[in-house]
């Protein structure tokens, strides 16, 4: 078992005719993933790695029955193209986009809470299953193995190190989703340490979080109040972070005593979370 995608998972690539869209098209088609169709406006009919392209998310769903998109677009255009996907059908959409204005991804994260649909991201490397071999997003595969451990990561580079040193130990992981750097995102990590509670597969949750924000704050909270019944670990990026400065992620700014390195390390001690110092840390604190 693995959650939000599986071997029923049929994928689309919106920019699929850009570089990066092509680039990532064949990864994961070479890892196994069911990509079954691109969009492009005004690229109707060609191929790309073999999948067919369509002018619109519409047409793409109703000839080849996909439930998930990929999003490779400029930032401009991210918000119709997420409003489309929700309207054609589409139950699963990643949002690798960055730089997306804030009012833009308010819009379509509560639209998409309202339809029930699923929105990774913005500005994350997505998703993967590597017992499915699957993913949609950008990871480098080779780092992943079938394993136990779930992880819901708010940083890119640091959940591929975590992935690593996670493999090199032996556990592996179940599902690894990359839930976004910026301020507003679709799936949090309330959300996904639910959906790692459900899953019979995942043993052990990681969360690997930033300053910035009180995610981590309110997980920990969740956490702690609800008895959670599986191990977790939790690793915090920015320890030294000066505050007024954003560092890397839209979301990754201190302002004041909010959201800093220190508060979300209370929060998680209060919860009875262990808080790895170095990603080496975390297999040897999960304790599978």
């Amino acid at each position: 078992m693995s959650i939000l995608i599986n071997s029923d998972t049929r994928v689309i690539v919106r920019g699929i005719t850009g570089n990066e869209g092509r680039f990532h098209t064949a990864a994961m088609l070479k890892y196994g993933t069911k990509v079954v169709a691109g969009v492009t406006p005004g690229k109707g009919g060609q191929e790309v790695e073999g999948v067919p392209v369509y002018n619109t998310i519409s047409e793409a769903v109703n000839k080849q029955d996909a439930n998930t998109s990929i999003l490779f677009v400029p930032a401009r255009f991210a918000r119709d193209a997420v409003m489309d996907d929700i309207t054609a059908g589409i139950k699963v959409i990643v949002v690798i986009t960055e730089g997306i204005p804030l009012k833009d991804e308010i819009e379509f994260v509560a639209r998409a809470e309202k339809e029930g649909v699923k929105i990774v991201g913005p500005n994350c490397p997505g998703i993967i299953n590597p017992a499915g071999k699957i993913k949609v997003g950008i990871m480098p595969v080779h780092i992943f193995k079938p394993g136990v451990i779930g992880i819901a990561s708010r940083s890119g580079t640091l959940t591929y190190e975590i992935a690593w040193h996670i493999t090199a130990g032996g556990l592996g992981q179940s599902t690894c989703v990359g839930i976004g750097g910026d301020p507003v995102i679709g799936l949090d990590f309330i959300k996904m340490l639910r959906m790692f509670e459900d899953d019979p597969e995942t043993k052990g949750v990681v969360l690997i979080g930033e300053i910035g924000g009180d995610a981590e704050e309110t997980a920990a909270k969740y956490i702690r109040e609800n008895r959670y019944s599986k191990p977790v670990v939790a690793y915090i990026a920015g320890r030294m972070a000066p505050p007024g400065k954003r560092m890397g992620h839209a979301g990754a700014i201190i302002m004041g005593d909010a959201g800093t390195a220190q508060s979300k390390i209370k929060a998680f001690a209060e919860a009875c979370v262990s808080v790895a110092v170095k990603p080496s840390e975390i297999k040897d604190l999960l304790k599978i």
